[in-house]
């Protein structure tokens, strides 16, 4: 049984009181940044007050200047008290996800990654579509909402970043979201947030990626030793796929006692989901797309299974587990 845009945000607002104080949770990137726009407006005048709340340090010059630009107010949750809240909403995530998201008990999960299997009294989970702005466009739309100028452009961003402007998985239903919001953006700032700057601290892992890449066949394997972000490691394995002939890009770090894994591939022979999960899903928190994915696996779990003095770079390591899945 099919269920309406209008039927979904109809049980979405049953969630709500006014006196209710919600908190959004969000590990902040473009899609994620923009549902937590569209969820505040959809709530605004119907709740008692909407508080943002990013688990990530931001890093990364677009998502710094989506932020600005669009004039959005993020609290890390380091800083929140979780007593001020009775309404946890959780979107473009879900509690499996992250263990600082694990900590929270969400009311409602909107997300268009595989399920966790998380329980939620509202969930709206579509593992096929390409982007979560795309789900909330279309509440938005049976809400008869029009997006402000800076919520549309937001979206439209978000949209495009996570459907790699329409190369990754899409569907009709990200088209028609797309095709909507464009009538509502401002192009001259959906263009600044997408040529943000890079910031002049990453250059070095770049420095570090270019003497230090490993090449097996079409694949590119990337050390970075210590990150002060896991961003610097998206940023360096999406660079590496404009690089001709290359069918694969991975990209790891260290950071915050863990090894944090990169993945991306042309989406063509192999998913690249189901390969980190088959690669790293036994000793950490492995998934993602079929062009995209990423793995997380604490140091410590990490140093029972590889050579000593291969901690410091375990990139031998990670070209076995993922050759193991990722041959043609």
């Amino acid at each position: 049984m099919t269920i309406s845009s209008t039927e979904r945000l109809n049980h979405f607002y049953q969630q709500f009181s006014h006196d209710d104080r919600v908190l959004i949770v969000i590990n902040a990137d473009p899609d994620a940044i923009a549902c937590s726009m569209a969820i505040k407006r959809l709530l605004w005048r119907k709740v008692s007050m909407v508080t943002v709340s990013n688990i990530n340090t931001i890093d990364r010059p677009d998502n710094i200047a989506m932020i600005r630009l669009l004039g959005v107010h993020l609290v890390h949750v380091d800083e929140i008290d979780g007593l001020q809240f009775n309404r946890i909403v959780m979107v473009d995530s879900q509690p499996g996800h992250h263990e600082s998201v694990a900590s929270f008990t969400p009311d409602v999960i909107i997300d268009h990654h595989p399920r966790t299997g998380a329980a939620a009294p509202f969930q709206d989970i579509r593992p096929h579509y390409g982007a979560a702005a795309t789900i909330m466009t279309e509440y938005l739309r049976a809400a008869k909402i029009k997006p402000s100028t800076k919520l549309a452009t937001g979206l439209f961003h978000a949209i495009k970043t996570d459907t790699s402007n329409f190369e990754r998985q899409t569907l009709i239903e990200d088209i028609r979201a797309f095709q909507f919001l464009f009538k509502h953006i401002n192009v001259h700032l959906s263009r600044k947030i997408e040529q943000a700057d890079l910031k002049i601290d990453f250059l070095k892992y770049f420095k570090i990626a270019l003497q230090d890449m490993r090449m097996r066949k079409n694949r590119i394997f990337v050390h970075l030793n210590r990150v002060r972000n896991p961003d610097v490691c998206v940023l360096i394995a999406d660079f590496f796929m404009r690089v001709h002939s290359m069918n694969w890009s991975i990209v790891s770090g260290i950071n915050n006692n863990k090894l944090i894994v990169i993945l991306r591939n042309d989406g063509i022979r192999k998913n690249a989901g189901k390969v980190a999960k088959q690669s790293f899903g036994q000793i950490g928190t492995a998934g993602g797309h079929k062009s995209m994915a990423r793995a997380e696996i604490p140091v410590s779990e990490l140093k029972k299974i590889i050579n000593p003095n291969e901690d410091k770079n375990p990139v031998r390591w990670i070209i076995q587990q993922i050759e193991k899945r990722a041959r043609k």
